[in-house]
C-alpha cells in the first residue's frame, strides 16, 4: 500500500465572526495540512480534500487514526466528522488500498483524472483599479459574471451601510470597532478600504460563499462556508489589494467563469496554486512593513499600525501607498 500522512486540524485558526479559514500546505516528507474542517464537514468532503492533496481517489482511500492506528468507517459519505473519532490536531494516515477498484486509474495529485486536469481551464486573476475600492469592484466583478465596473463601488458602499444600519443590535461597536452610525458614515466614503466585515456582509447579501486566497500566507478564508450556499466566488488578496479570480477557456468565444459550485474543490486547489506561485515571486505586501503617505499632511508612514496611530492622532484617514 502507498501511504501518506495528513494532519487534520478542524478550526485550528481563530476566525472572526462569520469567517472561516481553509488552506492546504505541502510539507516535507509527505505531510500535508488540511484546514477549514468542522464537526459538520461530511466524510465525502474530507475524502475530496484528501484526493486533491494526495491524488488517491476516494474509492481507494483508507484513513487511519490513533495509536495503534485504526481504520475509519468511510462507507457512508454523508457521515459528519463530529460522529467520527477525530479531534483537532489529530494525525490521519492515508493509504491507497490497491485491492479496491478505483474510480479513475489516472487520478492525479489534485484529485481529478489526468486527462481532465490536462483539459481543465486555467484560473487567472483580473486586475482591478487600486482606488481604495478594489474589494467592491472585485466582488461585483465575480457575482455579475465578469463585469468590470469600478463605478459600482459607491452603490455597494451604500448597500453595506444600509444593511448595517438596519440591524444595530447585531452590528454593534463590538463587531464594527466603531459605533453603528460612525461605521455607516465611514464605509460610504471613497477613501476607506473594505475587509472581512464587508466581505461577510456581501456574502450574505449575494447568497454565495466568498473565498479569499491570501498570497502571503497561501491560505483561503471562506466567508459563508457554513451557510449552505450553492455558489462560490473567489478573490485573491496580496495584503492591501483584492483582485477577482476566474476560469479562462481556450475558446475565445467562451466567456470566463466567475461563479462556481460550492462543491467545486478543484477550483480551491487551483486558487492555492495561484497564490503559492505569487508568494514564490513575492507578489504580496507585508502590511507591517509597507510604506504609506498621508495624503492630507504628506507624512510618511510604515505599516498599518503607524497609519492607525496617525489617524487616531490627527483624524487623517486618506493614505496612499508609496
Amino acid at each position: 500500500m502507498q501511504g501518506a500522512g495528513l494532519q487534520a486540524e478542524p478550526r485550528t485558526l481563530a476566525p472572526r465572526k462569520g469567517e472561516t479559514s481553509s488552506a492546504v500546505s505541502r510539507l516535507p516528507g509527505g505531510l500535508h495540512r488540511c484546514l477549514g474542517l468542522s464537526s459538520r464537514t461530511r466524510v465525502r468532503e474530507l475524502q475530496g480534500q484528501i484526493a486533491a492533496i494526495t491524488g488517491i481517489a476516494p474509492g481507494g482511500q483508507r484513513i487511519l487514526v490513533g495509536f495503534p492506528p485504526e481504520c475509519l468507517d468511510l462507507s457512508d459519505g454523508d457521515t459528519v466528522l463530529g460522529d467520527l473519532p477525530i479531534q483537532s490536531g489529530d494525525m490521519l494516515i492515508v493509504e491507497e488500498d490497491q485491492t479496491r477498484p478505483k474510480a479513475s486509474p489516472a487520478f492525479s495529485k489534485h484529485g481529478a483524472p489526468s486527462y481532465v486536469r490536462e483539459t481543465l481551464p486555467v484560473l487567472s486573476r483580473t486586475v482591478v483599479p487600486a482606488d481604495n475600492s478594489c474589494l467592491f469592484t472585485s466582488v461585483y466583478y465575480v457575482v455579475e459574471g465578469g463585469v468590470l465596473d469600478p463605478a459600482c463601488a459607491p452603490e455597494m458602499r451604500r448597500l453595506i451601510a444600509q444593511i448595517v444600519a438596519s440591524d444595530p443590535d447585531f452590528y454593534s461597536e463590538a463587531i464594527l470597532g466603531k459605533t453603528n452610525q460612525e461605521y455607516c458614515d465611514w464605509i460610504k466614503r471613497d477613501d476607506t478600504w473594505g475587509g472581512a466585515i464587508e466581505i461577510s456582509i456581501l456574502s450574505k447579501f449575494y447568497q454565495c460563499e466568498i473565498c479569499v486566497v491570501d498570497t502571503q500566507t497561501v491560505r483561503i478564508d471562506r466567508f459563508g462556508e457554513d451557510a449552505g450556499y450553492t455558489k462560490r466566488v473567489l478573490l485573491i488578496y496580496d495584503g492591501i489589494h483584492y483582485d477577482p479570480l476566474q476560469r479562462d477557456f481556450p475558446d475565445p468565444d467562451t466567456p470566463p467563469l466567475t461563479i462556481f459550485s460550492s462543491n467545486d474543490d478543484i477550483v480551491l486547489v487551483q486558487a492555492l496554486e495561484l497564490a503559492d506561485e505569487a508568494r514564490r515571486k513575492r507578489q504580496f505586501t507585508d502590511v507591517n512593513r509597507f510604506t504609506l503617505r498621508c495624503m492630507v499632511c504628506q507624512k510618511g508612514l510604515t505599516g498599518q499600525a503607524e497609519a492607525r496611530e496617525h489617524a487616531k492622532e490627527t483624524g487623517h484617514t486618506n493614505f496612499g501607498e508609496v
